[in-house]
């Protein structure tokens, strides 16, 4: 049974336990039953089991609980294989079977479309799914030092609190990532602004790979960018530079904001790059700069986009919210002309440096906040044969919105990260902009967790 987090600040309540029948999923990977007229989100709970459970927030029309007792157990309930889970609140799911973590997460997806869009997807696809543990490549652990214990901790933060999981290990990092947890505690203890230093990023380079002349093995490239609050002094150095060595990664650090990242040391060392050998392209990135943290997936999802778009050479393709041109340039690569646009410009900046890296012609980036789009300023940027949109999670309400029968594209392939919103989209498209929702499926970017990934194909008909 996952152990609850703590609260540390009020004495445990005597909380009433009642029984439930668990229904479904939800969003955040809680099992949802009904009890008495109002929705129970049960954590821990999985969908067919009959439960125990205690309510730790009452509200009008629903709870959320804790499971207390598993009377009957589901079929697909499996050993977690990460001992911090349940306390750890980086994964939600590993109490379930896999496969069936891909199950639930297309009917959310279903269900958003359906519920929130009124819209079906006319073909569902087969999911996309890849490596089931260390598969992460980036991520942001979170830094504690406890005075009265002498330790400091390392990792994500506990479920539903902001403190810091005590954890050694994860096993949806990177193997060589996860094995510096420990090491990053006890080499932090020793710093001077221990009780300085909340935060640290990680990114894992894919592609350029050293090899150890000793034994023969690559080591990936990491970087590891430490958030400090005061300055190191000559002793802080010499331990970074040591850890550095020893662990053969790099360390930046970060004083304020982004402007302020730089490398600490060493100076110059290989650079964080990506590849998708499919279409003959590499990516270098910064380690604070957006890329997907799954490459593996990245180039199932790659290859999907580019089935369901199907670029033609001469086509005129938009490419929104495009980051680096992780999409931009598979495209160009099939002779369409493509326009990448993206608010930042610093992802503009590299995806520029990446087209030039790669030769790719019939490319061209702007900057653009299409979270401001208008049906003018579309317009302005002409007619274009196709779409691709990749948005944050806040995805693309006025651009869709701003859809008009001058500037509707034939066919538009959207990458979600949030199927609420990619399904509230949806229904602008197919219900208000004359588009049929032709495809969709989830991408299984994050397996034991409750993310959904998600793309679909909307084709124009009126």
């Amino acid at each position: 049974m996952a152990r609850h987090a703590r609260n540390r600040n009020k004495p445990p309540a005597i909380l009433e336990t009642k029984h439930a029948t668990i229904e479904s999923l939800d969003q955040e990977g809680r099992g949802v039953a009904h009890v008495e007229g109002k929705t129970i989100f049960i954590d821990g709970a999985l969908p067919n089991e009959k439960v125990t459970y205690q309510s730790i927030r009452i509200k009008p029309s629903y709870e959320v609980a804790n499971v207390v007792e598993i009377l009957k157990q589901s079929n697909q309930r499996v050993t977690p294989k990460c001992p911090h889970f349940g306390l750890c609140g980086g994964c939600k799911l590993q109490h379930l079977d896999f496969a069936a973590q891909v199950a639930a997460k297309q009917r959310l997806l279903e269900n958003d479309l359906w519920h929130i869009g009124q819209v079906n997807a006319e073909n569902m696809l087969p999911p996309l799914y890849g490596p089931t543990w260390g598969y992460r490549h980036k991520a942001r652990l979170s830094v504690k030092y406890v005075e009265k214990k002498q330790r400091v901790l390392v990792g994500f933060n506990e479920k539903a609190t902001r403190y810091v999981a005590d954890m050694n290990s994860c096993e949806v990092l990177v193997p060589e990532v996860s094995a510096l947890i420990a090491p990053l505690q006890d080499m932090i203890l020793q710093l001077s602004i221990r009780d300085k230093l909340p935060q640290i990023e990680l990114a894992v380079g894919e592609a350029d790979l050293e090899v150890d002349v000793e034994t023969g093995s690559n080591y990936p490239v990491i970087v590891l960018i430490l958030r400090i609050m005061e300055a190191l002094n000559p002793d802080d150095e010499a331990l970074l530079t040591a850890f550095a060595d020893t662990h053969k990664v790099q360390i930046w650090t970060q004083t304020k904001g982004p402007d302020t990242i730089k490398p600490f040391y060493p100076l110059a060392g290989p650079a964080l790059k990506y590849s998708l050998p499919e279409f003959d392209l590499t990516y270098p990135f910064k380690p604070n700069e957006f890329t997907q943290v799954n490459p593996h997936i990245n180039r199932v999802m790659l290859r999907r986009a580019m089935q369901l778009l199907a670029p033609q050479e001469n086509e005129r393709i938009a490419d929104f919210f495009c980051g680096i041109g992780n999409f931009t340039l598979p495209i160009a690569r099939s002779g369409a002309q493509v326009l990448g646009l993206e608010g930042l410009a610093n992802l503009v900046d590299r995806a520029n440096e990446s087209a030039a890296l790669n030769n790719t012609e019939q490319v061209r980036f702007g900057i653009a906040d299409l979270f401001k789009m208008t049906e003018s300023s579309l317009a302005e940027l002409g007619h274009f044969d196709k779409w691709l949109v990749d948005p944050p999670r806040d995805g693309a309400f006025e651009l869709v919105k701003a859809i008009t029968p001058e500037t509707a594209p034939k066919l538009i392939v959207y990458v979600s990260c949030n199927p609420a919103t990619l399904a509230r989209d949806a229904g602008v498209l197919v219900n208000e902009k004359g588009y049929t929702l032709s495809a969709a499926g989830v991408i299984n970017m994050f397996p034991h967790t409750a993310h959904v990934e998600s793309i679909a194909l909307f084709t124009l008909t009126t």
